[in-house]
């Protein structure tokens, strides 16, 4: 669908004068910059359970949030209301605000030079058009299949299928206006397996931009079924040091301590044991990490970012040596830097495949378990226990055994610890398994000992 398409659906017209309205108040009032960000969104969810429909939800929602400057105070409002006393309702909150605030030398725009010149069609647009009956059809198809795949679901949780489109604008007093339409479509289903007295609940999940990109909803049903019944029998293990192969889904989860602990919050603060490590080693030297905010169609792809700042392509780590921080305007500033077109987070981060001794490569999630030939897979990963300003690492899991090469039982009830510095130095190889499902892209990890704690 082309970009124009979008206009059928909102009246980005309307939300643009909207926009420009708000920055011409808040000069009226006096302020010395602003900035306004506005979104439109609507959206349908069906949730059926055991067949029958458990919650239909249509939302359409709407939002300005201005911020405005008096020289280095900065106050900000927001409304959902797009009448003109709500637009000046909004900005005199603002206003009163910033007068009120202490001065930081760090707050304003970010600089005028760095805003993005033109905005690329990254092709984010794909309306389903799915109705109500069509909905609640593909929730049970897809709940339907996984009761079908395996004998030993005994409930479920439901199916779930979810359709959003939306708009997102920023303007600021640069002059600089830019806006893009997405859309976001998801598939999901969550059942629980039982045998005798145990029972296990596992999930699974599509998400895209494009319907048309969704996995099957007979798939996602059937591998919900899956892996609930693949967990019943588990074992716990007694304490032992071994190498720990993290599947793609919860690896996702060490990239965004990476992304954590390399933030511009994070060091300006001083509360990250990567501190001062730019142009430093931390991972092996096959290691290779780097954004893609203009890939088409990716869940993570963004034009610019939310202060209107140009993404690009860039590495955060090449030859395992760190490249580049994660910074917003602000942080930037406090760390005496310049704005990576990060705020609101990373586009797009990918890890590479490789293997330590071997540099790049295509490595399947079967040639992982292979390597590791005896140790622990870990598929779920629960609490909290991350340190970002130490590395520390400790966290409640579950998984499989892994005997010459193969898996051999479920486990659960167990802890993995070590420290994300020797995690990430010891990472021994990534697969090229790729989990594309969010703005954080990996394969499966394969890091060389942790300490796994049991029995």
């Amino acid at each position: 669908m082309s970009m124009g398409e979008h206009s059928k659906i909102f009246d980005v017209a309307g939300l643009e004068a909207l926009v420009g309205s708000l920055l011409e108040e808040a000069q009226r009032q006096g302020a010395s910059a602003a900035e306004v960000a506005g979104n439109l969104g609507e959206g349908l969810s069906v949730t059926v359970r055991r067949g029958e429909v458990e919650t239909i939800e249509h939302n359409r929602d709407r939002g300005l949030g201005v911020t405005v400057y008096f020289g280095r105070r900065k106050g900000s409002a927001s409304t959902t209301e797009f009448s003109r006393e709500a637009v000046q309702r909004t900005v005199q909150a603002a206003c009163d605000i910033a007068r009120l605030a202490a001065e930081d030398p760090c707050q304003g725009l970010a600089p005028a030079r760095l805003m993005a010149s033109d905005i690329p069609d990254l092709d984010l647009f794909h309306p389903w058009g799915v109705d109500v009956e069509r909905a609640i059809s593909l929730a049970q198809e897809c709940e339907q299949a996984a009761f079908d795949a395996e004998p030993r679901i005994s409930n479920s949780e439901g199916g779930t299928v979810s359709s959003h489109a939306g708009y997102h604008l920023y303007g600021n007093s640069h002059g600089f206006l830019g806006g893009y339409p997405t859309t976001r479509h998801t598939v999901s289903c969550a059942v629980i397996a039982g045998e005798g007295e145990g029972m296990q609940r596992d999930y699974w999940y599509s998400t895209a931009r494009h319907p048309d990109a969704l996995e099957p909803v007979v798939e996602v049903g059937r591998q919900a079924a899956q892996r609930a019944a693949r967990r019943l029998g588990g074992r716990r293990l007694s304490t032992c040091r071994v190498p720990v192969l993290f599947c793609a889904e919860v690896a996702s989860s060490l990239l965004s301590h990476l992304v954590g602990a390399v933030r511009g919050g994070t060091l300006y603060r001083k509360a990250s044991f990567l501190l001062d490590h730019l142009g430093r080693q931390i991972f092996p030297d096959f290691v290779h990490i780097h954004e893609q905010p203009h890939l088409e169609g990716a869940l993570g792809s963004a034009p610019f970012d939310n202060e209107g700042v140009a993404t690009r392509p860039r590495d955060l780590v090449r030859d395992g040596v760190l490249q580049g921080y994660v910074l917003d305007g602000y942080s930037a500033c406090k760390l005496g830097m310049e704005t990576t077109g990060n705020a609101g987070g990373v586009h797009n981060l990918t890890i590479a495949p490789g293997v330590q001794e071997g540099g790049g490569g295509e490595f399947s999630f079967g040639e992982m378990l292979k390597r590791m030939d005896r140790g622990l897979l870990v598929t779920e990963l629960m609490g909290q226990g991350v340190r970002l300003i130490t590395g520390d690492y400790s966290r409640g899991a579950a998984g499989f055994w892994v005997e010459g090469g193969e898996i051999r039982y479920p486990v659960e009830e167990i802890t993995i610890a070590g420290n994300l510095r020797e995690m990430f130095a010891g990472l021994v190889m990534v697969g090229s398994d790729l989990d594309l499902r969010g703005t954080l892209r990996t394969g499966s990890w394969l890091i060389e000992q942790m300490t796994v704690a049991g029995e």
